[in-house]
């Protein structure tokens, strides 16, 4: 990846923690950006994996939820969990 490109992505992304949901396991978002996400969590998933999962986000018109379909990219022990990172492929915002 180019220093360019490096760059803009690390503009483009938000250092958040936010309740995330892949099934039944929950974690937390540790940065989130249009394209993809980075969360902690207890379970495992594998490079290449195809996942669904829900960021719940408080706006100031409300709850939402933010369902996600992705791509695991990258995984990464993390003490007793899971750093996962997710290239987003489509993606929904609902009223909660």
């Amino acid at each position: 990846m180019a220093k360019e490109d490096q760059e803009k992505r690390r503009r483009e992304r938000v250092c958040t923690a936010l309740p995330i949901r892949l099934g039944t396991a929950t974690g937390i978002t540790r940065d989130v950006s249009a394209s993809g996400i980075f969360f902690e969590i207890d379970t495992t998933d594998a490079v290449g994996d195809q996942i669904s999962l829900t960021v719940e986000l408080d706006t100031p018109r409300g709850k939402r939820k933010l369902s996600c379909q992705g791509d695991v990219v990258r995984i990464e022990p993390h003490e007793s969990r899971v750093g996962v990172a997710v290239r987003i492929i489509e993606s929904t915002m609902v009223l909660v």
